[in-house]
């Protein structure tokens, strides 16, 4: 059985705002009834503050699809669009004192809903937003789209096909699409780690070279008595020199390329290209 909080029972068992406003100035809808869960929520908002006076919800789903959807709904009463659209599904499952990691998809429904119902408003047109519509679906099963997936392991710092599957249900059915997941995490960190280290200063670049070239690569090439020094670097592009017995070695170039360049892509920037002086 799930561990569930009392506040999260207590919007199961009690939720607030339910049903479909009439005529409303916005409309999100995400999720499948085939699927297993679903939400449209419907807002009204005072157009000269862009203030949200009133939400309402349907779901289909479990107690914590419900108690996610009734919390939102308190949430963002009340506030302006601006405001709303600050809103994570880690603010709804906190608001509820926490849900199960197996249950952080119900949030993260709920957000999505919030999201295509602000598009909606800001389109002018009162019918049905679904989000991710006419993008890449990586699991079938659950129809959840490569651009779920990505901003779900950015909003949530996710590493693992496991956690992807808690906070989107993606890979949660027959299983085929994990190993699609995995490549996703691994291209999404990858590129974020680019960006990171694109933006250092060059000083900054340095040091964090260094770093990895005295704790990570020079220990292991101790055992030859030679070791790694760093000689520039631009851009991508990283200039090293052999020294000790390592100077001259006809096996440098391949301890360059197979040693080297492999750590410091692993852990400072998939990207860098490694040259010797």
């Amino acid at each position: 059985m799930w561990n569930y909080t009392e506040k999260v029972f207590e919007h199961f068992k009690n939720p607030r705002n339910v049903g479909e406003i009439e005529n409303p100035d916005g409309v999100g809808e995400v999720g499948s009834i085939i699927c297993g869960d679903a939400l449209k929520l419907t807002i009204k908002v005072d157009r000269p503050t862009e203030k949200i006076t009133d939400a309402k919800f349907k779901t289909f789903g479990c107690a914590s699809a419900i108690a996610s959807s009734s919390a939102l709904t308190e949430m963002i009463k009340g506030l302006t669009l601006a405001e709303a659209s600050k809103i994570t599904n880690q603010q709804i499952a906190d608001f509820l004192g926490g849900l199960p990691g197996e249950k952080m998809h119900c949030s993260v429904m709920g957000m999505e809903a919030l999201e295509a119902a602000i598009k909606n408003y800001r389109g002018g047109k009162a019918e049905k937003v679904i989000m991710g519509v006419g993008e890449r679906v990586v699991c079938k099963c659950f129809s959840v789209t490569e651009f779920v997936i990505r901003k779900a392991i950015k909003l949530n710092n996710l590493h693992t096909v496991e956690e992807v599957t808690n906070f989107t249900k993606a890979g949660g059915g027959c299983g085929q699409c994990k190993g699609e997941i995995e490549k996703i995490i691994k291209d999404y960190w990858a590129e974020a780690e680019h960006k990171t280290f694109a933006k250092m200063t060059v000083v900054e670049k340095i040091k964090m070279l260094e770093k990895v070239l005295s704790e990570e690569v020079n220990p292991k090439l101790k055992a030859d008595g030679g070791w790694i020094e760093l000689v520039d670097i631009e851009g991508s592009t990283v200039k090293l020199r052999f020294l000790g017995m390592c100077h001259g070695c006809p096996s440098s170039g391949a301890t360059l390329k197979n040693v080297v360049e492999k750590e410091l892509r692993e852990k400072i920037d998939p990207t860098l290209v490694i040259e010797a002086e």
